[in-house]
């Protein structure tokens, strides 16, 4: 019940703060109606189901006071930034880079708004990953890889996964090398796109692929095709198979998962282990995985971490590493969903 200023109780409001944008979504998607709901759904990737089938899980049984919350904050946002008519083009494409990022939000706002695309190859978008991999499988490996990194990440994972094993890590380097691609790159990439489908596009420099695109693609890779690719890379490259993998899935990026699957996670973590990774991991991210453990768990661990003292940097990034291996094991498995990996969160 609220107090009787009419301000949510105290814990109610704790309960309200630790929701994450992805649960607060499940909330509102709860609130909509059985046949609402599936017309919201049937139009999210599949990656983003998962996410949000996961919250509609989490969020079960939350009082209704705190649900009233969630409801409110969503009007109030609804009031203070909708607007109709004159620039409505620009509130859509802002919601859309906030909501998805900049990347998947290009990826959307190609399909729905075609005639303002920058993209030269939008049409590929509108095909599976098996489609691609023959459409491109002959194709100079540089094209290749202009065509991946233009893809959505978990879209262009797949899509490498289904080209010859002895093409893969020449593609992955190739990404992780680019950057600005300049006209004369791009006007092959046309005719390419032209010949296979007649379509017009339109010529400018863009800036596509770098590590940083190499990295997330390599997120949704398999362990046993990333551990194939990255080594292939490092024997021509190891300085370049380092920066992938640095930007890569860390155990940073932990944080940005749910609490259904850290506790998941936690349950197959060695105790020790996980002292020695909390060490050195940021403080926000102690306390996520902290509200995931029991407390008496939770100040357990806390007790030995102080009673360790300083360790060896190199001993915590083991650790973490192993830690984030362990994840990614499970990610594979489906028996928990990273978020960061596979997808960003969504709101």
């Amino acid at each position: 019940m609220a107090a009787a200023d009419g301000l949510p109780q105290e814990t109610e409001r704790s309960t309200f703060e630790k929701l994450s944008g992805t649960q607060k979504a499940a909330i509102l998607m709860m609130l909509l109606g059985e046949d609402e709901a599936s017309e919201i759904i049937r139009n999210l990737a599949p990656k983003e189901v998962q996410h949000l089938g996961t919250a509609m899980y989490s969020v079960q049984g939350l009082d209704q006071n705190t649900v009233n919350i969630v409801l409110d904050e969503f009007l109030a946002i609804i009031k203070a930034q909708t607007g109709l008519g004159m620039g409505a083009g620009n509130y859509i494409r802002n919601v859309m880079n906030k909501a998805l990022g900049e990347d998947k939000a290009q990826s959307v706002l190609s399909r729905i708004a075609p005639s303002t695309s920058s993209r030269p190859i939008d049409i590929l978008d509108w095909m599976d990953a098996r489609s691609i991999a023959e459409l491109i499988i002959d194709e100079h490996p540089q094209i290749v890889a202009l065509v991946i990194s233009y893809l959505d990440f978990g879209l262009g994972s797949d899509v490498l996964g289904l080209l010859p094993e002895s093409m893969q890590a020449e593609i992955i380097r190739r990404i992780a090398t680019l950057q600005t691609v300049g006209p004369d790159a791009l006007a092959e990439l046309e005719y390419v796109m032209q010949t296979k489908f007649k379509a017009n596009t339109s010529l400018r420099a863009a800036k596509v692929g770098g590590v940083d695109a190499a990295a997330k693609i390599m997120n949704f890779a398999k362990q046993d095709m990333e551990a194939r690719i990255m080594k292939d890379i490092a024997k021509n490259d190891k300085s370049l198979m380092l920066s992938i993998q640095e930007s890569m899935f860390v155990f940073d990026n932990l944080i940005m998962s749910d609490d259904r699957s850290l506790q998941t996670l936690l349950r197959t973590i060695d105790a020790e282990l996980l002292i020695l990774a909390l060490k050195g991991a940021d403080e926000k991210l102690r306390d996520k995985l902290f509200n995931c453990m029991s407390k008496r768990a939770a100040a357990n661990i806390l007790d030995e971490m102080e009673a360790l003292g300083p360790v060896r940097l190199t001993e915590v990034q083991t650790a973490q590493k192993e830690i984030i291996n362990t994840a990614r094991r499970m990610s594979d498995e489906g028996a928990i969903v990273l978020a960061g990996r596979g997808g960003d969160d969504f709101v």
